[in-house]
């Protein structure tokens, strides 16, 4: 039996990342492929576990080979997904979960169909800057960036097949822990929409 294929995608600052590490934490079941990019290790990041760090030559000569499921230029560095990172663990039953951008989850849906792919939500404009500042990390320039590219992130999220919203944290992580039952069982997936919050977030 073949594994289930999740994505995650959200704007930077909707608490992805946190929010992913939760549900792995809860749902061993599941296997986080590991992205490669080109962009420079933050303090901390080791290579093979949050990413595998290449220079852009290195993965030009990927992308020209088919080696990615996708991949994307996101604030000027290059991020995808290889197949040999994914293909074999589905095919060995086991679930998968892309941590991507829209573009990269554009991109999967239509060579897997099959796969579940969920958008994350913050619950005000004014809360992901907030976010964003607290992880002091980026320069002020940066910040402003990834404000005004959320907002043509989010204009996506109903191209996903389901809307997760990141307020209550603990919610958030259940509502995504239900999203990957569901879909295990062949049940419907949870379908709430939050247009007014989409339409407010994009004002």
């Amino acid at each position: 039996m073949t594994g289930k294929l999740f994505i995650v995608a959200a704007p930077s600052g909707a608490g992805k990342s946190t929010l992913v590490n939760a549900l792995l934490a809860r749902e061993p079941g599941i296997s986080l492929s590991i992205s490669h990019t080109t962009r420079a290790p933050r303090p901390g990041d080791v290579d093979g576990v949050q990413y595998h760090f290449v220079d852009r030559a290195t993965f030009e000569k990927m992308v020209a080979r088919g080696e990615f499921l996708e991949h994307a230029d996101v604030f000027g560095n290059y991020y995808g997904t290889s197949r040999s990172a994914v293909e074999p663990i589905l095919g060995a039953g086991r679930d998968v979960l892309l941590e991507i951008d829209w573009q990269g989850a554009a991109q999967v849906r239509r060579a897997m169909p099959e796969c579940v792919s969920i958008f994350i939500l913050p619950p005000s404009r004014a809360e992901l800057e907030r976010r964003l500042r607290a992880r002091a990390t980026d320069s002020e320039a940066t910040i402003e960036k990834r404000l005004a590219a959320s907002r043509e992130e989010i204009a996506h999220a109903g191209e996903f097949d389901c809307i997760v919203v990141n307020d209550d944290f603990e919610e958030a992580v259940a509502r995504l822990q239900a999203i990957v039952h569901a879909a295990r069982a062949g049940r419907p997936l949870p379908g709430e929409r939050h247009r007014a919050l989409i339409e407010r977030l994009l004002d």
